[in-house]
């Protein structure tokens, strides 16, 4: 038997998963990852730290894998994930060069808004078939330039977080296509860097910082002696491009041709389907390329999803997350029981959940309106995980407005482990809903591709088809569509009044 091992570095979790040729996951570790916010819309982390928790969960999974009569030299690949956008920097001195800056990060708001005023967005989508965030690269880099030129002039590779990652794993730079096609920084349209594009953005200089470009299941160099004798992978194991997480788990989810619809709700609210033509209309986000050849992936997102719900237990539920232990469950768990003690059509509290920024506008806040003394945590809970799947419903509808139909939506991340949030989401988006067996999308998504770069399959559609297996379907109440269409209505009213 062949194994595979994904490395998924989210926003808040850095995981190293084990899987067999036939997509059975066979040991994991996690660590949590330490946010650093020194002021008001910076979020980052400490580079060196990150690099420690990977070689960390390496490790755990080697000796598990050894304990389960799994040697090193069976596991045929390794491949990373992660969030896009965000920015890790790695100096000519041979360290980083700054903290790594998290897909969250609002530092660099203003730069969008000036490039949209001044006519550069335009000759940007052009080349880039895509809006210009806060969160990318040419925003970070030119507050840098503005704030921190010192940094500008250190900079030897700039790297997307799994690239930073895979460098660490193999001594060997490259830039993997489906995360700096997402990045701002390439030129879609043309499947190249572009040394004009970058000139658009005031950044011409910092071309020769861009790592060659390569695909997904190409081959990214091996483990290095030193990351052998930390992890106790065999040296000279394979090391595959990866991918940006949200091709990760839309290809975990088999979306290998256009039928489905993925949703990742996560630290980020994903939504995407792939097209052999991008969408040029400026109505969606983003367009990117696939980790399949000739397809772009069509792409609505907004970190307004699942991480509100982290946050607001984090901020509040103390009192909860002490029964939750008492009781042996998680606080989700303990949320979800109190949100479905509440019938649908028993609370019309609005959640806008612009924690870490909105879909609309970089600077909205999030809020809950319409509370009165009856409502109790209960209807609040409710309120969350509704307004999460509302702001889902805006993003998909953008999609679905370029699409004669859709099977089902597939989705994946923190509500997609929740069976009342599942259903919430149905419910709110009138669509059957189709969950992937594995709850570790991302690494599958990193297994299926190492899998192929290794050769044990011949291209990605082979992989899925063996490694990628259908939990449940669930499917909407009818009962439910006006009464969330009227409380949808009203949520869209409202975060057009606050924004």
């Amino acid at each position: 038997m062949n194994y595979f091992l994904g490395l998924d570095n989210g926003g808040t979790l850095t995981k190293a998963v084990l899987f067999n040729q036939n997509g059975e996951e066979i040991t994991s570790s996690a660590r949590e990852l330490k946010m650093i916010t020194p002021q008001e819309g910076f979020t980052e982390r400490d580079m060196d730290e990150l690099w420690a928790e990977n070689i960390a969960v390496i490790s755990d999974v080697v000796k598990s894998a050894s304990a389960q009569g799994i040697n090193p030299d069976d596991i045929k690949a390794v491949a990373c994930s992660g969030h896009g956008k965000g920015l890790y920097l790695w100096g000519k001195a041979g360290k980083p060069c700054y903290n790594g800056i998290v897909s969250t990060d609002a530092r660099a708001w203003e730069y969008p808004l000036k490039w949209q005023n001044d006519g550069t967005a335009d000759k940007v989508f052009e080349k880039t078939y895509q809006r210009i965030l806060a969160s990318q690269p040419p925003s970070i880099l030119n507050w840098f330039k503005d704030n921190k030129p010192e940094i500008i002039g250190n900079i030897e590779w700039i790297f997307e977080v799994k690239d930073y990652i895979r460098f660490r794993l193999t001594g060997e730079a490259f830039a993997e296509v489906t995360d700096y096609s997402g990045s701002g920084l390439m030129n879609i349209r043309d499947k190249c860097f572009d040394v004009d594009l970058l000139e658009l953005y005031g950044l011409a200089d910092l071309y020769d910082a861009l790592p060659p470009l390569r695909r997904s299941t190409d081959l990214c160099g091996r483990i290095t002696k030193s990351v052998s004798e930390q992890t106790g992978l065999a040296e000279g194991t394979a090391v595959a491009g990866g991918m940006f997480d949200i091709d990760a788990c839309a290809i975990a989810m088999d979306i290998t041709n256009g039928d489905n619809i993925a949703v990742i709700a996560g630290t980020w609210g994903i939504h995407e389907y792939i097209s052999k033509t991008p969408v040029l209309d400026g109505t969606v986000m983003a367009n990117t390329l696939y980790c399949m050849d000739d397809y772009y992936l069509i792409e609505e997102s907004s970190p307004t999803s699942a991480g509100n719900l982290s946050w607001f237990a984090d901020m509040f539920l103390e009192h909860e997350k002490s029964e939750a232990k008492a009781r042996g469950i998680s606080v989700y768990e303990y949320v979800t029981e109190l949100a479905g003690s509440v019938a649908p059509n028993e609370q019309d509290i609005i959640f806008l959940p612009y924690i870490f920024g909105s879909n609309y506008n970089p600077k909205a806040k999030a809020c809950l309106i319409g509370m009165d003394s009856h409502h109790e945590r209960k209807h609040i809970m409710r309120a969350v995980l509704e307004g999460v799947a509302f702001c889902h419903r805006v993003h998909l509808e953008k999609l679905l407005a370029h699409r004669t139909s859709t099977n089902a939506i597939r989705l994946a991340g923190g509500a997609a482990k929740s069976d009342l949030w599942v259903q919430i989401f149905a419910d709110i988006f009138k669509l059957p809903i189709e969950i992937i067996e594995t709850n570790e999308l991302g690494a599958l998504g990193c297994a299926m591709v190492g899998a192929v770069a290794c050769g044990v399959y011949a291209d990605i559609e082979s992989a899925a088809k063996n490694m990628v297996k259908i939990k449940k379907k669930v499917e909407p109440n009818a009962a439910n569509f006006e009464m969330y269409d009227k409380k949808f209505e009203l949520y869209e009213k409202v975060s057009k009044a606050l924004y």
